[in-house]
């Protein structure tokens, strides 16, 4: 398994807990790490992915409800609804992945952690929601160029 997916699949734990336990992100975070073991690199993308999420939960949840007509975010599995979260999450702010391997990720994810209809369900949602944000118009050049000044500040 890959480091990306460990990381994945441990951020989605963290977000699982934080469902129940709405205490600190930060706090949750370093719980889960003092009792796993795990590279930094995978550490690191993890804490990215739960801060990510955290940060932009409402646009995230947003993005989905705009996709999933029948289904409530709020009415969702837990589990599901996380899988959801995080892959949202890198379509929308991760430029330099491939939404591909995103969603094939939250696949695996959902197969693993949740059932074989969450899987078809998972990938139908981002499937939906990886051609509404290609269809989205871009931003000026101008507008990009000071969005990746940000990232790096």
């Amino acid at each position: 398994m890959g480091k990306r997916r460990k990381a994945r699949e441990s951020a989605l734990q963290i977000l699982y807990e934080l469902e129940f336990d709405r205490s600190d992100a930060d706090q949750t975070i370093n719980r889960f790490w003092r009792e796993k073991k795990a590279s930094p690199e995978i550490r690191e993308y993890s804490r990215w992915l739960v801060r990510g999420v955290q940060a932009h939960l409402e646009e995230i949840d947003e993005a989905i409800q705009s996709i999933s007509t029948h289904w409530r975010v709020s009415r969702m599995a837990v589990i599901d609804r996380n899988i959801l979260r995080l892959a949202a999450f890198e379509l929308l702010k991760a430029d330099s992945l491939a939404p591909a391997i995103v969603i094939n990720e939250a696949i695996e994810i959902a197969k693993k952690y949740s059932s074989p209809e969450a899987a078809t369900f998972v990938n139908g949602i981002l499937d939906a929601l990886s051609k509404k944000i290609r269809a989205a118009p871009s931003p000026p050049d101008e507008v990009k160029h000071v969005a990746k000044r940000r990232k790096k500040d």
